[in-house]
């Protein structure tokens, strides 16, 4: 069986059988003898696809190409490269439409917060107007019912005033026991006591318009006898009689203590009782005071 020459062997047997080629051929040729010789006497290297076989491979797919399959393989990478960033486009769209979407949910919630907020900055508003007219009221309230209360004060002393100058003339006996008027009366009862407790009084002639027991019920838990009231005619006769139980101190009727005032409201006992601690310590420094 006959050997097929390769292409290079066959070129260089024609240049050698034929001495009247070119010089710039035989030149060439000779260089590719001495490329030959070089790389025979080189030690043997390993296969550079044996190191790398895949970009090896890559290289001579690249390599192998035509021009039509080259751009054929470009237009489906850049092909593949718009689907890619359509893909991603699209994903980008969604995303961006998500965000809008949340966007505009967070505009409508603000929305509505503001909304809230100026319904209840309103309310806010109309409660306080309210609270301040309730204040006003209340400050009203309070300004009429502090007059009311100083009306009422008022009245009370004109009234007290009043009753105390009706009973200016009165004059009452404390602890004259129950019962014993029953028997003599009341004005006999009070003319024996001034005549016989008041020896200085017993030949002025008193005139005496009213004697009786205080209206106060009687209390059993309390066997204390009520007063008894006096209504004398004249002021200056109540008076003289007052004066001179003061110098007397002790007076009594039949061996029981009596006592003789003159006949106040409550109120103006219980001030004029207040004033008794002054007057005590006025009187401990050689003063006379007196209630007008």
């Amino acid at each position: 069986m006959t050997n097929k020459a390769s292409p290079q062997e066959t070129f260089h047997s024609s240049a050698k059988a034929n001495p009247a080629w070119p010089r710039g051929v035989q030149l060439h040729q000779e260089k590719e003898n001495n490329k030959q010789d070089e790389e025979a006497e080189k030690p043997p290297q390993l296969n550079q696809q044996e190191i790398s076989p895949k970009a090896v491979n890559n290289e001579t797919d690249l390599c192998s190409q035509t021009d039509l399959e080259f751009k054929r393989e470009r237009v489906k990478l850049l092909k593949e490269l718009r689907e890619d960033m359509n893909s991603n486009a699209d994903a980008l769209r969604k995303e961006l439409e998500n965000i809008r979407r949340s966007q505009e949910k967070l505009e409508n919630s603000f929305a509505e917060i503001q909304t809230e907020l100026r319904v209840v900055k309103t309310r806010m508003n109309n409660a306080e107007e309210q609270i301040s007219d309730v204040e006003d009221r209340i400050m009203e309230i309070t300004q009429s019912g502090q007059q009311t209360e100083n009306q009422m004060k008022k009245h009370e002393s004109n009234i007290r005033d009043l009753w105390d100058n009706i009973k200016q003339a009165n004059l009452c006996i404390i602890g004259i026991p129950e019962g014993v008027e029953k028997d003599k009366g009341m004005e006999n009862i009070f003319e024996e006591i001034i005549t016989g407790k008041f020896p200085n009084l017993k030949d002025t002639e008193f005139k005496i318009q009213e004697a009786q027991r205080a209206q106060n019920k009687l209390n059993p838990n309390r066997p204390t006898p009520r007063h008894t009231v006096i209504k004398m005619a004249k002021v200056s006769d109540k008076e003289r009689i007052l004066k001179a139980a003061r110098e007397k101190q002790n007076v009594t009727y039949k061996g029981t203590p009596i006592k003789l005032s003159a006949d106040f409201s409550t109120e103006t006992l219980q001030t004029r009782r207040e004033w008794q601690e002054i007057f005590k310590v006025l009187k401990g420094k050689n003063m006379q005071p007196s209630i007008l």
